[in-house]
Parts: structure tokens; C-alpha cells; sequence
């Protein structure tokens, strides 16, 4: 019995003297052989304090050794952005059905109207700047808008715009009254194609009102998030200026600000078909986006908008900075990135300034990106660049619908828009389904993401948490579990068969923790715990995340604004499911220096799906899994704050999206749903699944089923 003692309090089988191994009986008479928390002990779950918000990212400090280091890291987060954007797989590139009209002639360049459909019924508007007098295939830059009032159609007052021109932001009349202007006509005059477009809600994008209709549980379940459309836009903003005659498709270029330069970094991040970007005013590692339209589930998982903007390398990459959240860019952000892009042989391919405004995108920091574009697309204006003056186009002329263009009829809001993109995403997932092959690299990156883990290579209890007490034909061993580095804390027990030295270990999982493993006396193991310690098997019970004294300690998480949009949360830390899975794989890591190869796992009604989440990316490293639903699968989560909630679970098809990964290992689900959410997806050899409940004695013969 002490031999196994030793076991489990050494970390990972190893390294004994480093723990003291602390070997009590019971005390008092009424104490529970599943407390394992004292008052005081130190032990405390630290993912609470740990939680970030888009104030708050995670710090990005590159320590890559090799450019073969760095790729493997940007191709996963490539993967994670994609997929917090509903971009994992590309959806279907439907026709454009562009409609081009107006011209609108200025001195060197002309103004025309815009719109073509991204998706069937949502159209994106906007205002296409071409140089004249130019011939051949031209370079081409986006220039999507933040959130400046009117957007494309921003008109600053006289009194306004004067004042911009005393503060030095702006030289000339007509570019502090219209700066959105002012940008595409300086570029088309230097020989540039410049498609500036709306935000949805701005402008002429008028179907759906601005920060409304993506922001419900459906939205969450199936990855539809406002950001993840206004990406898609600007993806097929690419996708039509390559079918224009005059674009050069190896010279596209990407500048905006504020959240335009939101857009812009992750479009460079995601679309390589990008071959320039200035990104102003949103790199940095302090405020990461205010506006739902900048935050999305996952995306902001174990980065920030330093790390987003390296995976633009080595594409020629300058970012500007203000008096704002990126005020400190200079010292926390450029750096870093000249880390990564010295990685990839370009570190004279990125640069940055700071510019000593508030928040803004004024004539100097327009300059600054002309300069840029100037040397990357080799358009030979003379330097130094200033900004010339134009006559900007009264902001009704620049209407893409008005009473003689009506607005399409295809035009759908925000519900109609989301009908459309989940049926297609459905027809994309059945059609993938048809071959296992074609299914699994879509499905797993989807589940990775948005579990955001993988089985630790080693486990040990935390210093000086170790205690063994005696019960009646069996032993309790308690501790808390945690990985390096980790603020995750795992209070659990181990219930020891008298004289037990090898045999199988059960992780058996609670929705109320390790002390549901015993009867109210706090003694006595319920009946299948009892049932298999009679069977030969130790068993492990473990209070996961906000669960048993874990929940007593931490209480929920709660950050900045998750009360109007969830991704507030859920975009910088992992779902309350997805951190109980992975304390599931914790225990899992832990019990096999005990079990070696004979670890099994069970759980049941909400711990099933922690327990089957868990499994799915645990590999062979798990026996047997025993689960039993209930009936349950993802269409039943109805609220952004249930536990149960998994961002994209539903797109990806739900349990039986996530039973299809939980391969070389058998895997028994009971209570499986009667109507899953992709009943079309085909079960793996190894994934038994019936609707039936599972009685004590089904659970514990497949448990220990060989």
C-alpha cells in the first residue's frame, strides 16, 4: 500500500524525494474521505484571478529557435482564427452578381458604385477608386472603416475639421471634413485601384443594424459571429478585385484603421493573397477591439493582436500607433514582430511609427501609409509623399442605392443571412461526411480550437497536498493535481482496492465532483464506485473546473462586457466546458503512471460530455470511455451562460462530430441523443452508441470490458 502511495504522489511515476509524501489515517470522526481542500492550504484554483479580456490578452514573447518553430505555431493559429471566424472550412465561394455603376470623374482618378453578394443575400457596398491615364494591370489596397461616424460617409463639420487642422492632424479643408475620402483618392492618384467598403450597418449596408443578430446561442454554436461576415467580405472583396482586368493579383494591399485596422491584420493573417498591409492603430498588446465586430469566440485563445499581426510574415507588414491602447507599440509589439519577421529572412519587411495623436487616422498617419505602399508596390512617386488636395464627392453621390437603384430583392437581415450560411454549411459538412477522410481534418481542428488543449505530458500533485486515509476495504488518496506552468488546480481522489498494486484505473467523472464518489455519509462509495472496487479497478474521482470544492473556491467567471456578447469572454478564455475537459485529461495524464496502459474513463448526464470532449483528444492513451448522455447534444444548449456551451459544437455536428475523433480506443456511449445534430456522420469501428441509459452493472462491465 505505501509502494502505491509513493506512485501517486511522485510526479509522473518519477522523481520521489521531490514530493513529501504525507501518509495519514482519518482524524476526526466525521470528516469526508473526499475533502481534500484545507482552510488556508494555498491550493487555490487560480484560472479565476487568471481570466483575460480584451483589455487583458495574454502577453505574446517569442522564444522560437527556428523558423520551422514559428511556422508550426503560425499554421495552428492560422487554424485557430479561421475557425473562430466560421472560416474552418473556406464556405463555398457563391457568384458575386457585382453590380459596378456611377462613374464619377476627378482630377487623375474616378468614383464608382459598388455592390456584390459575399453570401447569397447579404451584399457588400462600397466605392471603387481607379487612377486614370494609367494602362496595364495596377496594384490594388482595401481599405476597409472603423467605427467613424458615417463611416464611408463621414462628414466632419467646418468647426470640426478646423480643429483637426490646429491640433496638425490634417493639412487641408477637405481631408479633415473627408478623410475616408481622402485616403483612396491620394492612392488612385499614385497609380492604385482602391476598393473602400462598408462596415455592415454603415452606409449603404443598411439589412443589418450594426452589432445586432449575431450574438445568441445558436451564433455560438454554429461559430456565426459578426467579425467572422465582415472577414468573409473583405476574403471576397479579394475575391472580386482579382476578376477586375486592371488589378495586378500579385499587388493587393490591405490599409485601415481602427477597426479597419482590426480587419486589416487578420486579413493578412488568413488571406495570402495579400501582399501589403498597414494596420493602424489595433496592434498592440493592451485593448484588443472594443466592438463585437472585432471580438469573435476562440480567436483570442493564448494570443493577441501582436501574435495575429506576425502571421502576416514576411509579408510586408507596417503598423501605425497613436496615443491609444497601441501607444507603447514602439517597445511592445514592433520588437516581437521583428522577431518573427527576422525568423522568416524579411526583417526589413515590417516597420511601424507612433504618431503623437489620439486615436485617429489623420493625414500623417495616411502618409506614412502611402510611403509604405509607395516602396512595396514600386510605384515611383516622389518622396517625401503629402497628401494632395481633392475634391471630395458629396456624400449622397457616393450612394450605391438610392430611389432610382433600389436595393436588391435578394437582400436578407441578419436572421435570413445566418438561414443561408448554416444551410451551406451543412451541405458543405454532408457532402465532407461522405468520406472519413474528408471529414476528420475538418472536424478536428474545429473541436482543437475550441477545446484549446492537449494530454499533458506530465502531472503531479501540487507540493505537500498528498494524504492517504484508511476506509473499509479500501483506501482514499487525495491530492491536488496540477500541470507545469498551469494555474489549474485539480483537487481529487483515489479509491484504492486493499491491497491493489497493479490492475485498471477508472477516472470516474461527476457533475458535482469527487465527492458524488460517496455516499452522504462521506465514507461509504456509492454503488458503482463499490461495484468497481469489487471488480479489481482503483478509481480516480476528481473535482474538475467550478465543480465540488473547486466550485465552493472559485465561483463563476465573469469578464468585461460577456453580459452583452459572449466572445467577450469566450474569445479570450476557454468555455466552461472545454477547461472541465481538460482537467478530465489531467486525471487521465496522472492515472496513467499508475495504470500504465489500462486507464478507463466514465462519466455521466453533464459530466458525459466533458468526459467524451476529454476523450477525443486524448489519442490511444485511453482503454475504454464509458459515457452516458442522457439524451443530450449540443441544439439543446439554449443560453450563452449554460456550462454545457461549446463554441462552434454544433457546425462542427455535435456529439457525433466529437464521438468521430475519439479514435483507437473503445468508446461506449449510452444515452446517446435520439436526434443528433449530424445524425450523417458515421461512427468510427471503435464507438459503440445506443439511446439506452446505462444501468450500473452495463457501465462498469464496458468500463472494464477487455
Amino acid at each position: 500500500m505505501r509502494t502505491l502511495a509513493r506512485r501517486l504522489a511522485a510526479p509522473a511515476g518519477a522523481l520521489l524525494l521531490s514530493i513529501a509524501v504525507v501518509a495519514v489515517t482519518r482524524g476526526a470522526a466525521d470528516d469526508a474521505l473526499w475533502q481534500v481542500r484545507r482552510a488556508g492550504d494555498g491550493f487555490d484554483d487560480g484560472r479565476v484571478a487568471a481570466a483575460h479580456d480584451l483589455d487583458h490578452p495574454v502577453t505574446f514573447a517569442p522564444a522560437f529557435a527556428t523558423k520551422a518553430d514559428w511556422m508550426a505555431r503560425a499554421d495552428a493559429l492560422r487554424r485557430q482564427v479561421r475557425v473562430a471566424l466560421g472560416l474552418w472550412p473556406w464556405p463555398d465561394r457563391t457568384p458575386l452578381n457585382a453590380i459596378v455603376r456611377g462613374r464619377i470623374a476627378r482630377d487623375g482618378y474616378t468614383v464608382e458604385m459598388v455592390a456584390f453578394e459575399s453570401v447569397p443575400g447579404h451584399w457588400v457596398t462600397g466605392n471603387l477608386y481607379r487612377p486614370t491615364g494609367r494602362t496595364g494591370r495596377l496594384p490594388a489596397v482595401l481599405a476597409p472603416h472603423g467605427h467613424w461616424p458615417g463611416g464611408r460617409f463621414q462628414e466632419r463639420s467646418i468647426e470640426d475639421a478646423q480643429k483637426e487642422i490646429a491640433a496638425g492632424a490634417e493639412q487641408t479643408l477637405e481631408s479633415a471634413r473627408y478623410p475616408l475620402q481622402a485616403r483612396p483618392a491620394m492612392l488612385a492618384r499614385m497609380g492604385v485601384i482602391v476598393f473602400a467598403w462598408d462596415l455592415i450597418g454603415y452606409a449603404d449596408s443598411t439589412a443589418i443594424e450594426h452589432r445586432k443578430g449575431f450574438t445568441d446561442v445558436d451564433a455560438e454554436l454554429r461559430q456565426q459571429n459578426f467579425l467572422g461576415l465582415q472577414m468573409w467580405n473583405a476574403v471576397r472583396a479579394v475575391d472580386w478585385l482579382t476578376t477586375l482586368p486592371d488589378v495586378d493579383p500579385a499587388r493587393i494591399g490591405v490599409n485601415g484603421a481602427s477597426g479597419g485596422g482590426t480587419q486589416s491584420l487578420l486579413l493578412a493573417a488568413i488571406d495570402d493573397r495579400i501582399a501589403a498591409a498597414v494596420p493602424a492603430v489595433m496592434v498592440g498588446g493592451n485593448m484588443q477591439g472594443g466592438c463585437v465586430c472585432e471580438n469573435a469566440s476562440l480567436l483570442r485563445l493564448g494570443t493577441n493582436n501582436i501574435e495575429l499581426t506576425a502571421l502576416a510574415a514576411p509579408t510586408p507588414l507596417a503598423a501605425v500607433a497613436a496615443n491609444d491602447w497601441t501607444v507603447d507599440f514602439m517597445t511592445k509589439g514592433l520588437p516581437e514582430l521583428q522577431k518573427i519577421y527576422a525568423l522568416m529572412g524579411a526583417p526589413d519587411a515590417v516597420a511601424g511609427k507612433h504618431f503623437d495623436f489620439p486615436h485617429n487616422d489623420n493625414q500623417l498617419s495616411r502618409e506614412y501609409a502611402y510611403a509604405w505602399f509607395n516602396k512595396v508596390f514600386t510605384l515611383g512617386a516622389p518622396e517625401p509623399i503629402r497628401e494632395k488636395p481633392f475634391v471630395p464627392v458629396p456624400p449622397a453621390e457616393l450612394r450605391v442605392f438610392d430611389e432610382t437603384h433600389p436595393r436588391p430583392a435578394s437582400e436578407r437581415d441578419a436572421a435570413g443571412v445566418r438561414q443561408a450560411m448554416s444551410e451551406a454549411s451543412e451541405r458543405q459538412m454532408r457532402m465532407l461526411a461522405s468520406h472519413h477522410d474528408t471529414l476528420e481534418p475538418v472536424v478536428r481542428p474545429g473541436f482543437e480550437t475550441a477545446l484549446a488543449d492537449a494530454l499533458p505530458q506530465r502531472v503531479q500533485p501540487v507540493q505537500g497536498s498528498f494524504r492517504q486515509m484508511g476506509g473499509s476495504g479500501f483506501s482514499v488518496h487525495q491530492s491536488v493535481l496540477a500541470r507545469p506552468e498551469s494555474a489549474a488546480r485539480v483537487p481529487t481522489i483515489g479509491l484504492v482496492p486493499a491491497g491493489w498494486t497493479s490492475g485498471p484505473v477508472v477516472v470516474w467523472v461527476h457533475e458535482e465532483g469527487k465527492r458524488a464518489a460517496l455516499e452522504a455519509d462521506g465514507r461509504t462509495p456509492v454503488a458503482e464506485v463499490k461495484a468497481l472496487l469489487a471488480k479489481g479497478a482503483a478509481v480516480m474521482a476528481p473535482d474538475v473546473f467550478l465543480t465540488g470544492e473547486n466550485g465552493e473556491i472559485a465561483g463563476r467567471i465573469r469578464v468585461k462586457n460577456d453580459e452583452t456578447y459572449f466572445g467577450y469572454n469566450t474569445g479570450y478564455n476557454r468555455s466552461v466546458l472545454a477547461e472541465r475537459a481538460a482537467d478530465v485529461r489531467t486525471v487521465i495524464a496522472f492515472a496513467r503512471t499508475i495504470g500504465g496502459g489500462n486507464v478507463s474513463v466514465a462519466g455521466r448526464g453533464k459530466a458525459a460530455v466533458w468526459v467524451l470532449a476529454a476523450r477525443a483528444l486524448a489519442g490511444d492513451t485511453v482503454a475504454r470511455t464509458v459515457v452516458d448522455l442522457g439524451g443530450f447534444d449540443f441544439d439543446q444548449v439554449r443560453d450563452v451562460a449554460d456550462e454545457q456551451l461549446l463554441p462552434g459544437a454544433v457546425k462542427y455536428g455535435g456529439i457525433r462530430g466529437l464521438a468521430s475523433l475519439a479514435t483507437g480506443g473503445g468508446v461506449t456511449i449510452f444515452g446517446a441523443p435520439a436526434r443528433p445534430v449530424a445524425p450523417w456522420i458515421t461512427l468510427p469501428d471503435g464507438v459503440k452508441a445506443r439511446e439506452t441509459p446505462a444501468s450500473i452493472d452495463d457501465l462498469v462491465a464496458a468500463v472494464l470490458a477487455r
